[in-house]
């Protein structure tokens, strides 16, 4: 997503509006905070904002995702061990608390942590000290612990898998990452940032994303919210090869009719059709609108681009106005 080293969050929603709010406001203590939300959403990014707008921004971040450390290291990795704690523990080392000291811990995927851990990690959290495997003396840590998880830890606590006082303790501060279906006054936003940043790594020139790219962006539920995004707009950028992003350029999934809500016929002329239609639109819009400069264009008379302009039902005034008004067109209401 957006990298580390620039924590922004990109959207203009009031969803996010008010995570931004939130954000704001426990960012400067040293409050634990538990990030809720889908696969997807942004949780490392939100932690990493509250680093960076608190007083420990200087100090080190140190991300775990608790779901990927085998059991058999979790402690190890964590806390630390001293020399000859176990097999292979040739010397002394830390863990991610003591790398983290001075800063932030964002511990991802909390719901996974073995019970056995999470015990440990109450004891930590209530006294601020830690003990390496194999060693018995305490290490104190200054240490703000950021959490996140996409579970329902409510039905964790109720099947047993997860402590209730551990619940309590990193609740303190809960923060509710909304899925990107529900924040669709942002995905243009998110895909015209990730087309630029993409454009750049891979040095590509991209000027837009076509109308019906656009179409097909706004009607997909995007099951994999921001992250599913950005990998579709680095994959467009790849194989845009006239510095547009057009439809064709996105994943299946998202040109089916199920997937982005259009009743786009499975059939080769359906498709067709569909490439027709994008084709008239984006001549259109190059030309503000003047059906017979957009047909010199294309090649064709003008009675054959009013005959396929009012078969698929396209407005061409439309086009016109905004350049009567001289404002920029809003595709999602094409």
């Amino acid at each position: 997503m957006i990298t580390p080293d620039d924590p922004r969050l990109i959207g203009r929603s009031k969803l996010m509006t008010g995570v931004d709010r939130l954000i704001s406001q426990v960012a400067p203590g040293a409050t634990t905070v538990l990030i809720r939300g889908e696969s997807g959403t942004g949780k490392e990014l939100v932690a990493r904002t509250i680093h960076a707008r608190s007083g420990r921004a200087s100090g080190p971040f140190v991300a775990v995702n608790c779901a990927a450390l085998p059991e058999s290291v979790v402690e190890s990795e964590l806390f630390g061990h001293e020399k000859g704690a176990f097999t292979g523990a040739i010397q002394q080392r830390s863990g991610r608390f003591e790398r983290a000291h001075g800063g932030t811990l964002f511990l991802d995927e909390i719901g996974d942590l073995p019970p056995a851990i999470q015990v440990k990690l109450l004891r930590v959290l209530q006294e601020r000290q830690i003990e390496r495997v194999g060693g018995s003396r305490p290490v104190s840590i200054d240490v703000r612990v950021v959490a996140a998880t996409h579970q329902p830890l409510e039905g964790l606590i109720q099947a047993g898998s997860f402590r209730e006082d551990l619940y309590y303790r990193l609740n303190v501060f809960p923060v509710h990452l909304p899925p990107l279906r529900d924040r669709g006054a942002d995905i243009l936003m998110l895909a015209d940032f990730f087309v630029e940043r993409f454009a750049r790594v891979h040095n590509k020139e991209i000027r837009r994303i076509s109308t019906p790219a656009i179409d097909a962006l706004m009607g997909y539920h995007w099951p994999g919210n921001v992250r599913e995004l950005e990998n579709i707009m680095e994959r467009a950028v790849l194989l845009s090869v006239d510095r547009v992003i057009h439809s064709h350029h996105l994943p299946p999934t998202l040109q089916t009719a199920e997937a982005s809500d259009t009743q786009l016929q499975g059939t080769l002329q359906g498709m067709l059709d569909a490439y027709e239609r994008e084709i008239l639109l984006e001549a259109l819009k190059s030309h503000r609108g003047n059906c017979a400069s957009a047909a010199r264009a294309l090649g064709v008379t003008e009675r054959v681009m009013g005959l396929r302009v009012r078969r698929y039902g396209i407005d061409w005034r439309r086009f016109r106005r905004l350049e009567a008004s001289g404002e920029e067109d809003d595709p999602t209401e094409m």
